[in-house]
């Protein structure tokens, strides 16, 4: 098991509740979209790779035929499973697994989904291709993640304070570096729409318990951050917070 794959059971072990709670996580505008974008008839099979707290799994399975999420922290998966039963969601299930080593038989499932999670991936590349493997000729992946801005100063500064704020984060990746990802693992890829995410400062740290020393940190690198950043993240001082990019894209295996 990758050091990263540990270090993200590390910080989000402790946090599950917070992320159950979360009302972005629980309700965002991407949510919606992700779902619609399926095209649910009813009888499909859905794998939900980093499914955390079984948001976006249970969403999908009010319109499919059974879902199965996975993610690499056991404490996630026990609080997924117990909001399944207390929504009363009998075709959704989730297991401790990773999203680099998919449990299915290749060309068995009809939609892969990733929510909010993919820039926790140690390998996106191969993440990419294991999906593209277990789907269905014409089965579909949609992905919804904070985007990085393709300005380098920009994307370098989001990625910094992504980092401070949680060291098992990877990579949040460009729109551009998505398309290339998804091409090169097989798949027609479109970004069906950005949406900002308005951020309370306060509320961010602490969902993660980033330590006081971060967040003391990330408050100097938001205070000493030029005219144009602060435009581009449009951060805010009293109280503090800032506004991110997240994209939904949606991507085909040919048939």
């Amino acid at each position: 098991m990758s050091s990263v794959t540990e270090r993200v059971k590390q910080q989000f072990g402790p946090t599950a509740e917070a992320y159950i709670n979360s009302s972005f996580h629980a309700s965002g505008p991407d949510l919606a979209l992700l779902v619609s974008s399926c095209g649910f008839e009813g009888t499909e099979l859905v794998v939900d790779l980093g499914c955390g707290p079984g948001h976006t799994a249970l969403a999908c399975a009010r319109h499919a035929a059974q879902v199965i999420g996975i993610d690499v922290t056991p404490e996630m998966v026990a609080a997924a499973s117990a909001l399944a039963t207390q929504r009363s969601l009998s075709n959704a299930e989730f297991r401790v697994g990773n999203v680099e080593q998919l449990p299915f038989a290749s060309a068995s499932v009809d939609v892969v989904t990733s929510r909010v999670s993919a820039h926790h991936y140690s390998d996106p590349g191969r993440a990419l291709s294991e999906a593209f493997r277990v789907l269905k000729p014409g089965g579909l992946m949609l992905i919804s993640d904070t985007v990085a801005p393709e300005d380098p100063a920009f994307d370098t500064f989001f990625n910094a304070v992504e980092f401070l704020r949680d060291s098992s984060h990877v990579r949040d990746y460009k729109g551009s570096e998505w398309m290339r990802m998804l091409a090169a693992a097989g798949f027609a890829p479109e970004m069906l729409e950005r949406f900002p995410l308005v951020l309370d400062g306060a509320d961010w740290v602490k969902r993660m318990q980033t330590p006081p020393e971060k967040v003391a940190m990330l408050k100097m690198l938001f205070a000493e951050a030029n005219p144009a950043i602060r435009a581009a993240f449009e951060v805010r001082t009293d109280p503090w917070g800032f506004t991110i990019p997240i994209g939904v894209m949606r991507a085909v295996k040919p048939a």
